[in-house]
């Protein structure tokens, strides 16, 4: 036998052994090919198990999209008619594009002009039922709790507290809604939180010289307004400091709700963190001093004798600290953004802005610089109560609110299915040319007139209507009272309203204020003029 060159003598047993190794090791070859085939089919059968897996699934959803977009032809049992856009992502492109511009509502308009004013549409990864109609917004927002419930992502219980008003229902919501709104009533207003309004703005006021930021200003006198009316706090380094913080937790509202992507939403739920402790420390001070009979006239000490479950057990302090928190958001953001727009309306029409410089001046005839505002004076601001409904209409702070069907509805002869979100769009309603004549252009004297409370909606309806409508009716009217009788201004440069993520000045409207050092002594020479010609 010949090896590498070498002759090598075997016996014939030897002979033998080496062939059946050979026969052996061909046996391992074929068996290894074999294998390998096998393993070669049995991926190609996988990757056409898969391919068709996935062919099935994309003709699968390609089916359902095209039996969506075609919804709503008219029959009762189907949706209100239609698009939802492209697969998964929806209109929502389209709807956030709308919004960046100065002029959102062609997203509505297009499809009431073509659909009526209930369309369905998918926005923010989900089929949704439009509202633009006033008595289908009315009716879903007064159906709350027994049709509709209220809906709201996670994103939003991270930051505002899952024992908060907001996401409350039932029986709860209800008794904990008739809390919040009788310590916010006309009664207590004009007994106890007036005086302290008119104190708070006057205060803020006095320190304003040159160049005002006015949306920050607006911000700092609403969130020291909210702490007095909650804790009994009054304006120091503490609430300064947590007012620094608590501008993160609104920043995490309007961006991108997922930690692992958002900084500003990391930051948010840390800043939340930090005023829910600052709170929880308030909440036990005066839990202590409650149980020694030290007693406060705020919402905290309504809170301490309200029993939690309504048969005399308190509320936990968790619980207390989350309601808050929810009071806070509600009275801080909307209420300074609609002190802005007013201001900024009014000097877009010098003609309202001198009619309620005329009120204000005239009430202000009557009494010392030193006077505060009384209710009588606040119940006499008439032309002051049509600048801020016109305001509330145009600016439309809250654009709508989001609800979900909790059984099949039948509406305008279509049908909803349970579990359906809606959305009822009161901005619609608000700038519908339909419901006001010119409904685009400011014009406070429109509500001069009487109008259908139907059409107008700003603080919402039903068992859900902001508790804290009136309050914030009489912040903005001390608030422009103040203003006017002491100031006068001018724009500091050109800035314009945006309505992405929330309605606001885009460089939160810079103005040059000049004190009106004679104001008070014009005021009375005005109202004895008046005197004398009557």
């Amino acid at each position: 036998m010949q090896l590498f060159g070498n002759t090598i003598r075997v016996g014939a047993g030897q002979t033998q052994l080496l062939g059946e190794g050979m026969l052996f090791q061909r046996a391992v070859d074929r068996a290894k090919e074999k294998k390998l085939e096998i393993k070669t089919k049995v991926n190609k059968i996988r990757m056409d198990y898969f391919l068709l897996s996935l062919l099935f699934t994309f003709s699968l959803s390609t089916l359902t999209f095209f039996l969506l977009r075609r919804t709503g032809t008219g029959r009762k049992t189907r949706l209100p008619p239609g698009t939802i856009g492209l697969p998964f992502i929806g209109e929502t492109l389209q709807l956030i594009s709308a919004y960046k511009t100065e002029n959102p509502e062609p997203f509505i308009d297009s499809r009431v002009a073509k659909y009526g004013p209930v369309f369905t549409t998918h926005v923010f990864g989900e089929r949704t039922v439009f509202s633009a109609d006033p008595e289908t917004n009315r009716f879903i927002l007064q159906n709350e709790g027994r049709l509709f419930e209220s809906s709201y992502p996670g994103s939003i219980s991270n930051l505002v507290g899952k024992h908060s008003l907001l996401l409350m229902r039932g029986c709860l919501h209800r008794r904990m809604h008739s809390l919040t709104m009788s310590f916010a009533n006309s009664t207590i207003i004009k007994d106890h939180l007036l005086v302290d309004i008119d104190r708070l703005v006057r205060l803020n006021l006095e320190s304003w010289t040159g160049r005002v930021l006015l949306m920050e200003e607006a911000k700092k006198i609403t969130f020291e307004l909210t702490l007095k009316q909650l804790l009994s706090i009054e304006p120091c380094e503490w609430t300064e400091n947590l007012r620094k913080i608590y501008m993160r937790v609104i920043e995490g509202f309007f961006c991108i709700p997922i930690p692992m992507f958002s900084i500003t939403y990391r930051r948010a739920i840390k800043a939340r963190e930090r005023v829910a402790e600052a709170f929880r420390l308030v909440v036990m001070q005066r839990r202590r001093e409650s149980e020694r009979g030290m007693k406060k006239n705020d919402m905290l000490a309504a809170l301490f004798d309200s029993g939690g479950d309504g048969g005399g057990v308190g509320f936990t302090d968790d619980e207390i600290v989350d309601f808050l928190v929810s009071l806070l958001v509600a009275g801080y953001d909307t209420t300074s953004t609609t002190m802005t727009l007013a201001v900024k309306f009014l000097t877009d029409t010098p003609l309202a802005l001198a009619q309620l410089k005329e009120e204000q001046d005239e009430i202000r005839a009557k009494k010392t610089d030193s006077m505060p505002l009384e209710w009588e004076d606040y119940k006499s601001m008439r032309f002051t109560q049509c600048v801020i409904n016109e305001t509330l209409r145009v600016s439309n702070i809250i654009s709508g609110v989001f609800r979900r069907t909790m059984t099949d509805i039948d509406i305008k002869g279509y049908r909803i299915p349970k579990g359906s979100k809606v959305f009822t769009s009161l901005r619609a309603v608000h700038l519908g040319q339909e419901n006001f004549k010119d409904a685009r252009v400011f014009d406070p004297w429109r509500w001069m007139k009487s109008s259908n409370p139907t059409n107008f909606m700003p603080f919402g309806g039903g068992p859900r209507r902001c508790p804290g409508n009136e309050l914030a009716r009489v912040a903005l009217s001390v608030f422009l009272h103040h203003l006017v009788t002491r100031f006068s201004w001018e724009p500091a440069e050109d800035d314009k309203v945006v309505y992405f993520p929330t309605t606001r000045t885009q460089k939160r409207y810079p103005i040059i204020v000049k004190r009106r050092s004679n104001a008070v002594e014009q005021c009375k020479e005005y109202g004895m003029e008046k005197s004398s010609k009557v």
